[in-house]
């Protein structure tokens, strides 16, 4: 690859949105969302007309193969992801996304180490995304840990990218879209992402902005998905060019009072109000919705901080959005929200980065003890 282009950052909504950031290919706008069998959801359930990109999660590391696979339970579902949600939306792409919060990390560390290793990864990922009808790959690595780790992660997108060009120009057929989900805080030290690898290898990334405050992890109540931190004025986003954002929504608790592990979906948050007659609070500070009634405290993104989130997006000239996940939303509900406001306010200004901010370029991940909500 003779010159490296341009990422772009899509915030996402994981029932909130969070970012997203495109890099290689000539992306206009990118609205997806992750679909779990976890979650129960059923894929013909998938209004797919609200989404450009869907995410199938997760395909599996074999920790002794090196190997993408997909669990025997799972494969039915994941086989037929493709045909089911393009009934909908002919147009749809789907991605086949590896990993999750409750992976083994230090298998993927040992994995992106060595050549060889790498190489079955690669080639087991390839094959699973065609012979199941995919037209992508997501790479859900929570996290690298070290400056060591990072470098390996950058050495298997170059791979990871030569190798889906050299398998479509054998091939002749298109070639396979690679995405990746990172997450920022500056609350943890820093571990640099190896931003040029990241530019000249994924067609975007997936900007984890939300699970901030959660029951695993924090001791107080706070907004899991704030796309402004009050007590910290020097944010990400002053230090990123626009067309490398894009934004995340999530309808989770930040507290275990009304499951186990405090997740919980946009319909029971609305029929929680309802019984219990709580009080809604849209907190313009931060973009993010709260409710509460007696010791009972959610934290979540209603249409309001959905739409303020999408016209941020827009107006920083982002790629789009991502939800986690599709099965938290309401009948649809809140994707309808985030896609319809994101072309009111579409403005088609995706500016390239010069080469001088691609070399300052820097993000940091979260720290090792960090648990993901993504594994509920």
């Amino acid at each position: 690859m003779s010159s490296i282009s341009p990422i772009s950052l899509i915030v996402s909504i994981t029932f909130f949105f969070s970012l997203l950031l495109c890099s290689s290919s000539a992306q206009t706008v990118v609205k997806a969302s992750y679909w779990f069998p976890e979650s129960e959801f059923p894929v013909t359930d998938i209004n797919s007309t609200l989404f450009t990109h869907l995410f199938c999660a997760f395909a599996d590391l074999n920790s002794q193969t090196n190997q993408v696979t997909i669990s025997s339970t799972n494969q039915p579902k994941f086989s037929t992801f493709t045909q089911t949600v393009q009934r909908k939306n002919p147009s749809v792409k789907t991605l086949l996304s590896i990993g999750g919060g409750i992976a083994n990390k230090t298998a993927f560390a040992s994995m992106a180490s060595n050549p060889t290793s790498r190489k079955s990864f690669i080639d087991s990922s390839i094959r699973l995304a065609r012979s199941n009808g995919f037209h992508g790959l997501d790479l859900d690595w929570e996290y690298q840990s070290s400056a060591t780790e990072m470098r390996n992660f950058g050495t298997l997108l170059s791979d990871w990218r030569s190798a889906v060009v050299a398998e479509a120009n054998s091939t002749g057929m298109p070639r396979l879209l690679l995405a990746a989900a990172v997450f920022y805080s500056n609350n943890y030290y820093s571990v640099l992402y190896p931003v040029l690898a990241v530019a000249a290898s994924l067609d975007w990334i997936n900007l984890m902005a939300y699970d901030f405050y959660g029951p695993g992890w924090s001791r107080v109540t706070g907004p899991p998905a704030a796309l402004y931190d009050p007590s910290n004025a020097g944010n990400y986003n002053k230090r990123t060019k626009p067309n490398k954002l894009a934004h995340s929504y999530y309808a989770a608790t930040t507290g275990a009072a009304i499951s186990p592990d405090g997740s919980i979906g946009y319909g029971q948050i609305r029929k929680f109000i309802v019984d219990n007659g709580a009080t809604t609070v849209y907190n313009s500070t931060v973009v993010g919705d709260y409710c509460y009634a007696g010791t009972t405290w959610i934290g979540y993104d209603d249409n309001q901080s959905i739409v303020t989130k999408v016209r941020y997006a827009k107006q920083r000239g982002l790629l789009g959005y991502f939800s986690w996940h599709v099965g938290a939303d309401d009948n649809s509900g809140l994707s309808r929200a985030g896609s319809s406001s994101y072309h009111r306010h579409k403005r088609g200004i995706l500016r390239r980065w010069d080469d001088r901010f691609k070399m300052s370029f820097k993000v940091t991940t979260l720290r090792t003890n960090y648990k993901s909500r993504r594994n509920t």
